[in-house]
């Protein structure tokens, strides 16, 4: 203020470095106030929108290279799934006559 008086700053200067001071404190308010949301919602469990839809294009990505490997397999080696399910339908048969046998 003395030098406003004094006339070593005008009254524009003066207002310009207010004008700098109030938006260096607003942009260091903001700031902080970011990193409280953050923290604040991390602790909930809850995650950013662009992170759950990474997360959801990657599983979407694995579901659909998942899927190109299972049909790779099934037709590739169709009697060793044939083979798989005769022998799962013949060991309850054989527990069965193993239990008849021992009463």
């Amino acid at each position: 203020m003395s030098k406003v008086t004094d006339g070593d700053k005008s009254a524009n200067e003066v207002a310009a470095s207010v004008n700098q001071w109030l938006r260096e404190g607003g942009e260091a308010l903001k700031i902080k106030i970011e990193d409280e949301v953050e923290r604040s919602v991390s602790k909930m469990g809850f995650v950013k929108r662009g992170e759950f839809e990474a997360l959801k294009e990657e599983v979407a990505r694995l579901k659909v290279a998942s899927t190109a490997k299972t049909s790779t397999r099934k037709s590739a080696s169709p009697k060793t799934s044939q083979s798989k399910a005769t022998a799962a339908k013949k060991s309850p048969v054989q527990k069965k006559a193993a239990k008849k046998v021992s009463k």
